[in-house]
């Protein structure tokens, strides 16, 4: 579990992120959503511990995260940052192996291979482990970045708009994986733009603007046409289609 505490992040100078408490629990996928600029991602990375906080408290499973070891910390928690720079020339399979470094230090054990290999084929790559980065799309290399985030076989999981780049296939590929990763323990976080991903896949909801908690909960009670439509600031519809809620805007 990830815990904050009035927790401030400041970038450049300017505080970003606003005295946010929050919660990502083991065994739930929790959705950060929000407009350009909310905070989204500096949240995360300060939850990955790769920015420092201003103010406040992190916790992971109780302990304050700076005082948790790097290699310890990097077997617990994984993070996926947005546009991730990767040497073009490695493979799809090697890729996914750097995912192992924190457990095998780069000596990749039998058990290691497995899991690399259960993990291309959670996301669909097992014909194109051989390829070169170069040689791929920009969804196939998005989903060996999350292929070899998901490798680190972490207990706290934080993914920063996983779904750039992907086919709608894909999307609920990697939706499903990561809300089975909550399901057998670990807890999730994942930045999304798409509301009506957010609504179908997420256990909890934290809405973020200017820097700040604007609504959390349930989806059934922050997807509502008055929170999405103020924390947008434009008009936008909820919908329940076969028992799923669907956000259009007006």
């Amino acid at each position: 579990m990830i815990e904050t505490q009035s927790l401030c992040v400041s970038l450049g100078g300017a505080q970003v992120v606003h005295d946010i408490d929050l919660t990502v629990e083991r065994g739930r996928l929790t959705a950060l959503v929000g407009p350009n600029g909310a905070g989204k991602s500096t949240l995360l990375a300060a939850l990955g511990r790769l920015v420092p906080p201003a103010a406040g408290a992190i916790r992971v499973d109780g302990t304050e995260i700076g005082r948790i070891p790097s290699p310890d910390l990097a077997r617990r928690l994984a993070i996926l940052r947005q546009n991730a720079v990767i040497a073009p020339r490695l493979s799809v399979a090697d890729l996914v192996g750097f995912g192992r470094y924190p457990h095998s230090g780069g000596r990749l054990t039998a058990q290691d291979h497995d899991i690399v290999r259960d993990c291309l084929a959670d996301l669909d790559l097992t014909d194109l482990a051989g390829r070169y980065l170069d040689t791929v799309s920009g969804g196939q290399r998005q989903r060996a970045l999350i292929a070899m985030t998901l490798a680190q076989t972490p207990d706290a999981l934080l993914l920063d708009e996983p779904l750039n780049n992907l086919d709608l296939s894909h999307v609920r590929r990697v939706m499903a994986v990561a809300r089975a990763r909550a399901e057998t323990g670990a807890a999730v976080a994942v930045v999304l733009h798409d509301l009506t991903v957010a609504a179908r896949h997420a256990d909890h909801i934290v809405a973020l603007k200017s820097g700040r908690v604007f609504a959390s909960g349930p989806p059934e009670e922050v997807v509502t046409p008055e929170i999405l439509s103020a924390l947008y600031d434009t008009p936008l519809e909820v919908h329940d289609i076969a028992g799923k809620r669907v956000v259009l805007t007006v």
